[in-house]
């Protein structure tokens, strides 16, 4: 009986802190420290920069967190205007459970033009098996973030993952982030194969590496307080 009922207050634990920590993470890939790349959240708006050619290797864009385990059901996000989507930028990128990542551009689907000339891209599961058609169904999500990879700039408003509008957890928001020093920027490394180059630690994919800087990020944060607290 003991166990389980430490089982189920272990289960609901696990879920309350995965719907608490479900939040919006400006980050910036850049493995060539070029500085081209900007993301910042202000009043609303996830500004997303990258100043440099689309063959440089960097990204800008946030991480979804706190989205885990889920299956995917739907995305959307509208942009300042249609101009704003350049090719496949800004889109989408889901990974599962098996390391498969599943993209979702704003020129895959017909935005919906609003009154104030802005554009809604929004995704259903049908739009992502149509988009990606050699990949089959998603499994459970490992990892997800929404970004730009060429050149240009990109406001996005109204995030939205599986029916939660995301947006910076109160902690982190305010001026947002740029992935600078420290843990997001290491946390940026981790996309488009860079998991791949780490040794120490190693990971088997994407997501398992996002999970770890997001773990250091959490327990340097807790640290700061703690001496905060006994200062």
């Amino acid at each position: 009986m003991r166990k389980s009922l430490v089982a189920i207050v272990a289960a609901l634990a696990l879920t309350l802190a995965g719907t608490a920590a479900a939040a919006l993470s400006p980050s910036v890939f850049d493995p060539g420290h070029t500085g081209c790349p900007t993301a910042t959240y202000s009043n609303g708006v996830l500004h997303l920069v990258k100043n440099c050619p689309t063959s440089t290797n960097a990204s800008a864009g946030a991480d979804i967190t706190g989205v885990a385990g889920q299956t995917f059901t739907s995305a959307s996000f509208t942009l300042a205007n249609p101009s704003q989507c350049q090719g496949g930028s800004p889109r989408f990128d889901i990974q599962d459970a098996s390391g498969k990542v599943f993209f979702l551009g704003c020129n895959n689907v017909t935005p919906t033009i609003n009154a104030d000339g802005s554009a809604t891209y929004t995704f259903t599961m049908a739009d992502l098996l149509r988009i990606n058609p050699t990949l089959g169904t998603p499994g459970a999500i490992q990892a997800v973030d929404v970004l730009i990879d060429v050149q240009g700039t990109a406001d996005l408003t109204k995030i939205t993952f599986n029916g939660v509008t995301q947006v910076p957890a109160t902690q982190g928001g305010g001026n947002g982030g740029n992935g600078g020093p420290g843990h997001q920027g290491d946390k940026g490394k981790c996309k488009n194969g860079g998991w791949k180059t780490m040794s120490h630690p190693s990971f088997k994919n994407q997501g398992q590496c996002v999970s770890y800087f997001n773990h250091l990020n959490k327990h340097s944060k807790s640290k700061h307080k703690s001496s905060k607290h006994h200062s």
